[in-house]
């Protein structure tokens, strides 16, 4: 593991997994550094519900990716939604927790692994046959595939 540090190099940026983003704090000229949005499809798609995303992405000059998850809700983002299942409680018919979950981790740990490993990752450029439920957005032309 101790070999695994010594291949961080870079910047890791910032990701946002879903919610309003507000007090961002991205400075008036703009944000040059990695970032990746990570929500709803039902709430964060372009031109949708949540407007805050749109309005901070006009400011992300660097490398940047909206990508939205077809069948998540906000719990989905956390463990939260795989204790409550575990539970007995299932609130999201349209994606099981467990999903959700693998689907949040895969595609924090390609984010980093792009960023401080510099190892390509397809899941962030185009759509994947294993997470089908993974849509990246066009801003400017107001959809997700």
């Amino acid at each position: 593991m101790g070999d695994d540090i010594m291949e961080f190099r870079g910047d890791p940026g910032a990701l946002f997994l879903d919610g309003l983003a507000h007090g961002l704090p991205i400075p008036n000229g703009g944000l040059s550094r990695p970032f990746l949005f990570l929500g709803t499809q039902a709430m964060h798609s372009p031109g949708g519900k949540d407007t805050t995303w749109e309005r901070d992405w006009a400011h992300l000059t660097g490398w940047k990716r909206w990508l939205v998850v077809a069948g998540a809700e906000h719990a989905s983002f956390t463990d939260t939604a795989l204790l409550v299942e575990q539970l007995g409680i299932h609130r999201n018919p349209g994606l099981s927790a467990e999903r959700a979950v693998e689907i949040t981790r895969s595609t924090v740990r390609a984010f980093l692994d792009l960023h401080l490993r510099h190892k390509p990752q397809p899941l962030l450029d185009r759509p994947s046959t294993r997470y089908p439920e993974v849509k990246r957005c066009d801003v400017e032309q107001k959809t997700c595939a």
